[in-house]
């Protein structure tokens, strides 16, 4: 699907008429409409709850033979999904919204139609819905916005064979021809100097599934300098501390944190954000072989602080730490991670909030209020120093994982925080980057939370 097509100005053009209603106030709507009318939305059950939606035969001489309707819980307040139901059961066309701008809409409006027919050979691209708007200012940023989320959910829907440590590098190489920015690459035994944590995790891949860690670089060397990293473990066994057939059904996605990273990037080219980017993304396949990192290795990581490890299946926050350390050495203004670290995060807030820790309240205050307007609210848990004991090793700096179970995704935190530069500002997303189960724009399988949130803060506090 071309989401530029899916957006485009309203120029008087013929188009079949979209209303909004809800239930509290569908019967006085429905006083406007002739018996056949409502007649017709019996039959179809629709009493304007949320994400009903029905067709309507038009009244005689009034344009398009039909229009349709929709329910929402507010028609005069829309959010992103108010007319995401519409846009994936409407026939292909083209649309208008009856007496309003779509606004907020128009996000929901396309996202609701993607698609990832990559790996069907039975399947047909649907044909395009399309929504006018007056607002010809808010088309490029939504599109560039329902792209973003849609990358996303591309890179994390695509199998760990082909979106491996190699693939991610590939979709490094579109940024930089896209966006004329510059790549660094470190690849297989050339990390065991530099990035040691993230070579005892990868060494174990096959030789086509070597781990690497790739470094963007973008914009003008004296803006302020921003730094995005993504954990990109393309597939996660739990190495030596192996994962059940279970828990690995789903770890093709433990790349997720990599794909909101690189969104996000490419939403701050795109746009041409006025900073000094520095994109990395450190990816590995946590596998298992004869040189498999083992519990009790002792490894010491790029900043120089040795790490026991108790868990190979927390090997995400191992490659992160090298990579927060090299991103540290920027100075950046602000430095933002991604990451699908812990379960404990899950199983704390569930698939649709994605857990947020920063060093700074405002920075924390600044990305919840961006997802609360954008339908992409974070929710922010503790970085509690208190709990950093539970992190010492009698033989190292510190250990990976705790085996208490308490706060999981705070220690993971913990742990990281090691490795962020002394004073940086720091924000770390702990995302599911999936979706159990499809609501009205939001499919089944890989999913971007948090990426909207980080977008519009970043928008906000530098200026686009």
């Amino acid at each position: 699907m071309n989401d530029t097509a899916l957006i485009q100005p309203d120029k008087g053009q013929n188009a079949t008429d979209l209303h909004l209603v809800n239930d509290a106030g569908f019967a006085d709507w429905a006083k406007g409409l002739n018996d056949g009318q409502r007649a017709m939305l019996e039959a179809q059950n629709f009493t304007g709850k949320g994400y009903e939606t029905a067709i309507v035969p038009a009244t005689p001489g009034e344009g398009n033979a039909w229009f349709a309707v929709g329910g929402v819980a507010d028609p005069d307040s829309l959010s992103s999904w108010c007319l995401a139901r519409l846009a994936e059961v409407l026939p292909a066309g083209t649309y208008r919204l009856k007496g309003r701008e779509p606004g907020p809409a128009l996000h929901g409006w396309q996202t609701a139609q993607y698609k990832n027919l990559a790996f069907r050979s039975d399947a047909e691209a649907p044909g395009a819905r399309v929504l006018l708007t007056q607002n010809a200012k808010a088309i490029e940023p939504a599109i560039a916005e329902a792209q973003a989320v849609n990358l996303v959910r591309r890179l994390v829907d695509t199998p760990p064979e082909v979106m491996g440590p190699a693939g991610i590098e590939a979709e490094f190489e579109a940024l930089v021809k896209d966006h004329d920015a510059k790549l660094e690459v470190t690849r297989g035994d050339q990390l065991e100097q530099n990035y040691p944590l993230v070579h005892a995790v990868g060494r174990a891949a096959a030789r086509h599934h070597a781990p690497r860690i790739m470094h963007l670089t973008w914009g003008k060397k004296d803006a302020p300098v921003v730094a995005i990293v993504g954990k990109g473990v393309t597939f996660d066994s739990g190495g030596l501390d192996i994962k059940s057939s279970t828990g690995m059904a789903l770890m093709k996605k433990d790349m997720g944190g990599a794909a909101h990273a690189i969104a996000l990037a490419k939403l701050v080219m795109q746009h041409n954000l006025p900073v000094r980017l520095h994109l990395l993304v450190p990816a590995v396949e946590n596998a298992i072989s004869g040189n498999a990192l083992r519990p009790g290795d002792i490894v010491k990581s790029r900043k120089g602080l040795t790490v026991e490890i108790t868990n190979t299946d927390a090997e995400g926050r191992l490659i992160l730490a090298d990579a927060l350390d090299r991103a540290s050495e920027e100075n950046p203004e602000l430095l933002i991670d991604f990451a699908t670290l812990t379960g404990a995060a899950r199983v704390a807030l569930g698939p649709d909030y994605p857990a947020l820790m920063t060093r700074r309240d405002e920075t924390a205050e600044a990305l919840i209020s961006a997802g609360k307007a954008h339908d992409d609210e974070p929710w922010r848990l503790p970085l509690p120093a208190l709990y950093r004991e539970w992190l010492d090793s009698p033989l190292a700096d510190c250990i990976n994982a705790p085996t208490n179970g308490f706060a999981g995704a705070s220690v993971a935190g913990l742990f990281l925080d090691q490795f962020v530069g002394e004073d940086i500002d720091w924000a770390h997303f702990d995302t599911y980057a999936w979706r159990p189960t499809a609501r009205p724009g939001r499919p089944k399988g890989g999913d971007a939370y948090g990426l909207r949130a980080s977008w519009h803060m970043l928008r906000e506090r530098f200026g686009a």
